[in-house]
């Protein structure tokens, strides 16, 4: 739809409502930012309302400071309501997608005239289950129920958590509405093992049958999503609505204008959610559970029903899939090479090329058709038991055997497929096509199947990464079962950009080593896609400095950890406000545990405390005049936010290249070398820019924010891949030493 003076009107004037609100001025970046989104919207040719131009998307790297959540807010808004598609903008961090919902997009309708609706969405998962809680308390007022086994599921062995007077104030708050069941709005964090207990998921809950439906969290949340212009997500949730066929949970793509920031997570994030495992002595351990619950609920059931009936072939599979997933077990504990890392307790094989051997491919058949009749068989059980809530029908199951045990049979149902997932990816043929399947296993076998390219699009992704994990304990020990795909880009492709409306995707960090190659092969992006990195307005030589002192050892040198120890006091001497980055927990500990006697309060170890205490701490030690150093890894460099005076000075103890076991990460260098490639050149080494640059870009953060960062790895300096490592960053000032 081309864009029409009216919304090029509303774009234009929206800007400038909101600066003079706000009294900030224009910035350059971000004026080309709205500029670049309105124009890739307004090419966008369409029929009837449907997309007729080719796939494409609108891809801005820009950096901290351009302001780009209102970037592309100005820009998109407009259009969206003008073509009467949904803007769904989707985050990668909880922390970006509350300040969209309660700071940015209030401050924008405040501040301009621009009328629009918007509201916040989340998984069924990330709420109270009304149902669920109210079973939890009576299950514990009354000791083992029978369908105690559903709390179970997720932890067998474990002691059970939580406490009746917690889940009583749970009950009083949401029952008076001073908390609306979202579990990122109660006061104090959950714990997984407790949240799992009150909470539901598609197979579990009965919706419109449950008899607190009218009060539920859930649904009450979902009221406005068919009716605001706006749908504020995250990348999982959006994920998951892909994998449902789309339209599900969210708008239906084809109907929906896509925001994507912190897109670079974007490609990850579809991996692991396209992943599949099985653990194969806990899921032994669950088949119990279901034998036990099943026999449980025998006696609700009249003999000769169709439910009793799908019990004993409930039973019959079960035991099925336990002979074979012993088998396995057998199988991959004596004939793999293992080599246990003793620190971790655990050891990992990767199957090269996604090819396993002979008898393991045999297993994993057999235990494919065993899970999918499995999953069957629950399936038939659990449409039995939906349908005893209505009652306009007569029904073998009175309604509250149905309303206690549908959760117990969806929960199992749930688990089963999570299994056959795993099964139909490992027997999936490497290359992409599908083994021969026999017919009795149902649509349910196609779970987890290896997406095809589109027509059009040339298969150039690598076979399926393959591996498995031994695990031991004090007292246990444990073998799964891994698979994923390596890239992530023909699944997006088919999933995504090729039925989105529009899609733009914004971050900080997109391109590597100065180029988009990177993130266009890992996001499977259309050829049609347009590409922009925006200048930053930040005066980084007069901002910063990057400094690379002498060193007298590499990181790959035994004596590194020793040199850490002697230099880094020499090192942030005289700074109020340190972060050092480490990339192995190991030595962060290390490290810290030689400096702390001789440097007693000053330095807070990222794994001291929860983050936002850790944070807080630093913060009140600079507010107090006091110098603070914090020490971190992965994470602290790249989503942690220090403005002013609260960090000066950043320093990298070595190069952030991937962990070499990754195998994911192996198969995709194996692919790349098959096919003549360099996998250090292609993937270590831009990977490794990206993280480099996130790790500097904690320095600045406004425009006032000056300091320095130092590099102790001096491959950045000695190595030729440095030179590019050292070029990808900002425009710091360089101090390199000889």
């Amino acid at each position: 739809m081309a864009l029409t003076d009216d919304i090029k009107q509303q774009i234009q004037q929206g800007y400038r409502d909101v600066l003079a609100g706000k009294g900030v001025r224009a910035r350059y970046g971000q004026r080309l930012m709205i500029a670049e989104i309105a124009k890739y919207m307004g090419e966008i040719t369409e029929n009837d309302g449907q997309r007729t131009s080719p796939p494409a998307a609108c891809v801005v790297e820009a950096g901290t400071g351009t302001g780009k959540t209102l970037a592309y807010l100005i820009a998109a808004i407009p259009v969206a309501r003008a073509l009467g598609k949904t803007l769904v903008i989707s985050t990668a961090t909880v922390a970006l997608q509350d300040q969209i919902v309660l700071k940015d997009l209030p401050d924008l309708k405040k501040h301009s005239k621009m009328n629009f609706t918007w509201t916040l969405a989340k998984g069924r998962g990330r709420y109270l289950c009304m149902s669920r809680l109210e079973s939890r308390l009576h299950d514990e007022g009354n000791g083992d129920s029978d369908t105690m086994p559903l709390f179970l599921l997720d932890s067998p062995g474990t002691e059970e958590p939580g406490t009746r007077a917690f889940f009583e104030e749970m009950l009083a708050s949401y029952g008076s509405r001073k908390w609306d069941g979202d579990r990122d709005h109660w006061p104090e964090q959950i714990p997984d093992d407790v949240w799992r207990q009150v909470t539901t998921d598609h197979r579990q809950c009965t919706n419109r049958h449950c008899s607190y439906f009218d009060s539920c969290a859930f649904f009450d949340a979902r009221k406005d999503l068919d009716e605001v212009d706006i749908v504020v997500a995250n990348h999982d949730l959006v994920l998951a609505d892909l994998a449902l066929g789309g339209g599900a949970i969210l708008p239906e793509p084809e109907n929906a204008l896509f925001i994507f920031d912190e897109a670079h997570h974007l490609p990850d994030k579809a991996l692991n959610h396209f992943a599949a495992s099985v653990p194969l002595n806990s899921t032994r351990q669950w088949l119990k559970q279901l034998s036990q619950a099943l026999a449980k609920m025998q006696p609700y059931l009249a003999p000769a029903t169709q439910a009793a009936k799908s019990i004993d072939r409930i039973s019959t599979a079960s035991r099925d899939v336990d002979l074979i997933l012993a088998r396995v077990y057998e199988e991959t504990e004596q004939n793999t090479g293992w080599e246990f890392n003793e620190e971790r307790r655990s050891a990992q094989w990767r199957y090269p090329e996604g090819e396993l051997p002979e008898t393991l491919a045999e297993l994993a058949s057999e235990s494919r058709i065993a899970t999918a009749n499995l999953v069957r068989h629950l399936g038939v059980l659990a449409d039995e038991l939906q349908g005893a809530f209505d009652e306009r029908k007569q029904h073998e199951i009175d309604r509250d055997t149905a309303e206690a045990w549908y959760p117990v049979i969806g929960a199992f149902h749930s688990r089963s497929e999570d299994q056959l997932r795993l099964w139909t990816a490992w027997t999936e043929q490497v290359g992409g096509q599908k083994a021969p399947q026999e017919n009795e296993q149902g649509a349910s076998d196609q779970l987890g199947a290896q997406e095809h390219p589109p027509k059009g699009r040339i298969n150039r992704s690598p076979p399926p990464a393959r591996w498995s994990v031994r695990q031991r304990w004090d007292h246990a020990e444990d073998i799964t079962l891994f698979s994923s795909p390596v890239l992530a880009d023909n699944l997006l492709y088919s999933r995504l950009w090729s039925r989105a409306y529009g899609a733009v995707l914004t971050s900080a960090t997109l391109t590597a080593l100065g180029r988009f190659d990177r993130l266009q092969a890992r996001a499977g992006l259309p050829e049609a896609s347009r590409l922009l990195v925006v200048p930053s307005s930040f005066r980084y030589g007069e901002m910063a400095t990057v400094e690379v002192p002498a060193m007298a050892c590499m990181p790959t040198d035994d004596g590194f950890a020793d040199e850490l120890i002697k230099r880094l006091p020499g090192v942030w001497a005289g700074e109020t406000a340190t972060l050092v980055l480490f990339t192995s927990r190991r030595q962060m500990h290390q490290v810290r545990d030689a400096l702390a006697p001789d440097h007693p309060d000053l330095i807070i170890t990222q794994d001291d405390m929860s983050r936002g205490e850790v944070l807080r701490q630093h913060r009140s030690k600079i507010d107090e005049g006091m110098p603070s150093v914090l020490f971190g890894v992965a994470s602290f460099a790249e989503g942690i936010d220090l403005p002013g005076k609260y960090l000066h000075h950043v320093v990298i103890t070595r190069l952030p290249f991937s962990v070499p076991d990754d195998p994911i990460e192996a198969g995709l260098a194996e692919w790349i070398s098959q096919r003549g490639g360099n996998p250090f050149m292609e993937i270590t080494v831009p990977d490794a820019s990206i993280k480099l640059v996130q790790a500097v870009g904690r320095l600045l953060r406004t425009e006032e924010d000056t300091g320095r960062v130092t590099i102790l790895d001096r491959r950045i300096v000695a190595r030729r891949y440095g030179q590019l490592l050292l070029d990808s960053l900002p425009p710091f000032r360089r101090i390199i030493e000889r």
